[in-house]
């Protein structure tokens, strides 16, 4: 009755010993051709079998037993290998699991794996590619088991005139405990190594795993536990595992999509029809506006060709349907009529031609400025390079436009080989779309809004004064009422009344701040290694290679360095500092380093979109009243995200070389949560170097003529003279009973400053005039400025903004983004970000009805900037994106009202 060493009272006190809550498995690996050397172990190391006070984990000593105590044996540095035929081998079920061999050929101690390094990365992909490539990804055959399996197969597979006899010896054995042999099929033996697996790393050979008592299937090692999901304790696990709770970051998980809904409400009929009543309502003078442009050209073309406009025939250009059409001057989207070189192709969108016949025409050249390298010793209050003092920047910054003008009838020959046309021939009249199907789509449009004006009453005549909001504070405007911003919690954006607020401060074109809207969804790890991690196992092999290296952008600097992605997410929780103890800087912007983040982080990407507040604005996929998702099937829509933004960060402001996002105005609204911080504290001894360089970076200033020594107070004053964040509660944005109960002391993430619309004019006025007092790429002082805001080059620190407000009399709303909270950003809002810790945050795009006219206008001065500059062309392609979203809009109407 013994088999292998063991009879039934110590098998017994073995499981009696386990934990309920844990199970053990073997620490040992054996390698087949291991040296003797490998094989010996000093015989005074003793195990270690205590129970832990929690009851909650049985601890096995991760040293080796002695081979004499455990299998019989005395002496000797081998262990003898045991038959392989299925019918002389009598071996327990778990000690078998206990004592499996492993393949690999050195014994790997669990707890000395560091999960952080890149090498042992790339070894679990490896593992996990293998996973997926068999047959049943959660069951993994050691070679043993398939030489086991191979040899039951061989030893049943008799003729036929035998099977009888071989099937009542099959029956016949035991297993040492009275168990028929047959019982320890394949099937419960894969079975029994799967209640042994760990569910995130997929290995079998774990000393203590902890299973879950709810599905009772899956179980996670400790270790995976500690590195991965280290804000859980081992009860947590035991009682609820990540995968029960959708918040699993194994490979498998994040490479799925669809585990959660990401919709958080789902909308009534009534509600969808007071929705499309807006939407018309807001959508028709644009429509028509279109309308007018078309006609207008129409008109032209008519007196071209010496008939009535309703003659006017108009050739029609091939376009598919997966392509954008640019007009070749001001780079900006075409969408149905335009003139086009039947030579050259040269196409000519109708805002150009409108302003070739006034004689408006302005020049589109290229920028050839380039800022100067001066040396690392420069960028930290230095001497310039010698070889840099004596090239000297050219004034003339442009290429001269060339003077384009309208023939005398009216038509526009193509331009000369300068300007990218030929010259030789007159551009042709031609249409994208079907001929008049704009102007049905506006007849069509106009009948469906009278229909709801007669039958429907205002969506926003619904809306109640009554009731509390809750504000925060983020301005000091003298005889302003908006220096509170609407700041709802999580917990209360779900109502249809709160979406009526929203409304009424988002028409208003303010910021609004959604709290905790991290809490209602799964937990997902946003850690940026557990990113990585997916990225490089991720089945497509060309992207997963790049991930070991990424592209960062050196804030000091502001270029491109490559660095190794492990040192990087290092520096990222740790900090990292120059050779002078100056904070170093990085931060990766839109990455991963594609437009397909649904496709590389599919299991991230269902997590934001379900965080997301207010889906009916911000939901990518399906929002409402995002105007963005109107797109038919097969047309381009444009990549306006999810994106993640990365960047290191610390709490006081440098002055330079700050973990900043420059001032800039998006196209398009947007949303932006802070999903992950990493707090980074200096030591006294870099706070006293930084405060040495300080100096040496005000010195310089001087020198070079970018301060005043009458400043009082010094430019890199830290960050704290932002309007105290308060709550209050009222209907109005002047609440003068504020109620800072609740708020907590916890310090934001992230210093955010948005700018109003109407003080754009003199936001621009002051940066014109102070442009000499700012420093761009390598530290040089900004010498052009083609427009201060979208050329993307300022931020204005604390001082800046006091000296904003002191001579213009404007400041922005500034408030600090806490971990979980969500910013939207109206379109055509100036702002500016700088990090106050390290700092993960992923932001969506979205085109609301109310800001439809700030897209236009943005649109517009995009097309007047030089040809190579980095925010000229139009990405979001908003014409085209009115017409889709009313013919949505009409196509919705018809199947609710009919």
């Amino acid at each position: 009755m013994i088999a292998d060493g063991y009879n039934d009272e110590k098998k017994q006190q073995r499981i009696r010993r386990a934990s309920s809550l844990s199970w053990i498995a073997s620490k040992r690996r054996v390698s087949k051709g291991m040296c003797n050397e490998s094989m010996k172990k000093p015989e005074k190391e003793k195990e270690k079998d205590n129970l832990e006070s929690t009851a909650l984990r049985f601890n096995v000593s991760s040293k080796k037993r002695k081979v004499s105590g455990l299998h019989g044996f005395s002496g000797g540095s081998r262990i003898p290998k045991k038959p392989r035929s299925v019918l002389n081998k009598k071996v327990g079920y778990e000690d078998e699991v206990l004592n499996r061999k492993s393949c690999f050929e050195k014994e790997v101690l669990e707890d000395e794996l560091d999960f952080d390094d890149e090498t042992m990365a790339l070894l679990r992909i490896k593992e996990y590619r293998r996973f997926r490539s068999s047959d049943d990804p959660t069951i993994k055959r050691s070679p043993r088991n398939e030489r086991r399996k191979s040899d039951l197969v061989k030893n049943s597979s008799c003729s036929s005139s035998s099977s009888s006899a071989c099937s009542s010896i099959s029956v016949s054995r035991s297993d040492g405990y009275g168990n028929d042999r047959c019982t320890m099929s394949n099937v419960k033996e894969a079975k029994l190594l799967e209640r042994f697996k760990c569910h995130q790393c997929m290995k079998t050979e774990r000393r203590i795993v902890v299973p879950c008592t709810k599905c009772r299937r899956r179980a996670y090692c400790i270790q995976c536990i500690k590195q991965w999901y280290p804000q859980m304790s081992e009860e947590e696990i035991a009682e609820l595992c990540p995968f029960c709770r959708r918040n699993c970051n194994c490979s498998v998980c994040l490479h799925k999509c669809g585990l959660i809904k990401t919709s958080k409400r789902n909308i009534t009929d009534r509600e969808k029809v007071q929705h499309l009543h807006y939407l018309i309502k807001l959508l028709l003078p644009f429509l028509r506006q279109i309308c007018e442009e078309q006609t207008r050209e129409t008109e032209f073309e008519a007196i071209i060709q010496g008939v009535h406009s309703s003659e006017v025939d108009i050739s029609e250009t091939l376009c598919c349907n997966d392509e954008r059409v640019y007009c070749n001057h001001c780079a900006t989207s075409i969408v149905d009529l335009h003139r086009s070189c039947p030579n050259c192709s040269y196409e000519l969108c109708l805002n150009c031609c409108q302003e070739i016949r006034e004689g408006s025409l302005s020049g589109r050249g290229e920028m050839k400025f380039q800022y100067i390298n001066r040396g690392y010793s420069y960028m930290h209050g230095g001497n310039p390079l010698p070889e840099t003092c004596c090239s000297g920047t050219s004034h003339d910054h442009f290429d001269s436009p060339i003077w384009w003008t309208a023939n005398n009838d009216g038509s526009i020959s193509c331009p000369p080989n300068e300007m990218g046309g030929c010259g030789d021939c007159v551009l042709e009249l031609k249409r994208i779309l079907p001929d008049g199907w704009i102007s049905d789509l506006e007849k069509e449009a106009s009948d469906l809004f009278e229909i709801f004006q007669t039958n429907l009453t205002n969506l926003n005549c619904s809306f109640s004064e009554t009731g509390s909001e809750m504000l925060c504070r983020a301005a000091s405007r003298v005889g302003s009422d908006d220096n509170f911003l609407y700041y709802p919690p999580s917990t209360d954006i779900q109502e249809e009344e709160e979406l009526l607020r929203f409304q009424r401060h988002w028409v208003k074109g303010e910021p609004v701040i959604v709290q905790n809207v991290l809490e209602k969804v799964t937990g997902l790890s946003w850690e940026p290694m557990v990113m990585w991690r997916v990225l490089c196992e991720n089945v497509d092999s060309a992207i997963g290679s790049k991930m070991s290296e990424v592209k960062a952008i050196d804030c000091l600097a502001g270029c491109e360095v490559e660095i190794n992605t492990r040192q990087f997410f290092k520096g990222y929780i740790e900090g990292r500092r120059y050779d002078n103890f100056w904070p170093e800087m990085l931060k990766l912007k839109d990455w991963p380093p594609s437009d397909k983040f649904e496709d590389l982080l599919p299991r991230h990407c269902d997590e934001f979109i379900s965080a997301l507040p207010f889906q009916e604005y911000s939901d990518p996929r399906s929002g409402f009243l995002n105007l963005a998702v109107k797109f038919p099937d097969g047309v381009l829509k444009p990549d306006l995200g999810p994106k993640t933004y990365i960047a290191y960060g610390v709490a006081e402001e440098l002055g330079r070389g700050d973990s900043v996002t420059k001032l800039h105005c998006d196209m398009s609204d947007a949303v932006n949560i802070l999903t992950h911080t990493a707090e980074v504290v200096l030591t006294e001894e870099q706070r006293s170097a930084v405060e040495i360089l300080k100096e040496k970076h005000r010195a310089q200033d001087l020198k070079e003529g970018l301060a005043q020594e009458t400043l009082d107070e010094p430019i890199e004053k830290l960050s704290g003279d932002q309007p105290t964040q308060e709550i209050g509660e009222g209907t109005s944005g002047n609440n003068n009973n504020n109620n800072t109960e609740g708020i907590t002391e916890e310090s934001g993430g992230a210093l955010w400053d948005i700018f109003r619309r109407e003080d754009v004019p003199k936001l621009e006025a002051y940066l014109r005039k102070h442009v000499k007092e700012f420093r761009h790429t390598y530290c040089s002082p900004v010498e052009q400025v083609v427009h201060p805001i979208h050329d993307q080059c300022f931020y204005l620190t604390s001082e800046h903004k006091r000296k904003l407000k002191q001579e213009y009399g404007i400041e922005p709303w500034t408030f600090e983004q806490k971990l979980g909270e969500a910013v939207f950003i109206p379109a055509g809002c100036p702002h500016q970000v700088r990090n106050l810790k390290s700092c993960t945050k992923v932001a969506v795009d979205f085109v609301s009805p109310e800001n439809i006219h700030e897209c236009l206008r943005l649109t517009q001065e995009f097309r007047l900037l030089p040809k190579n500059h980095r925010a000229r062309e139009d990405k979001l392609e908003i014409k085209k994106m009115i017409l889709y979203a009313v013919e949505q809009v009409i196509k919705d109407a018809r199947n609710l009202l009919t």
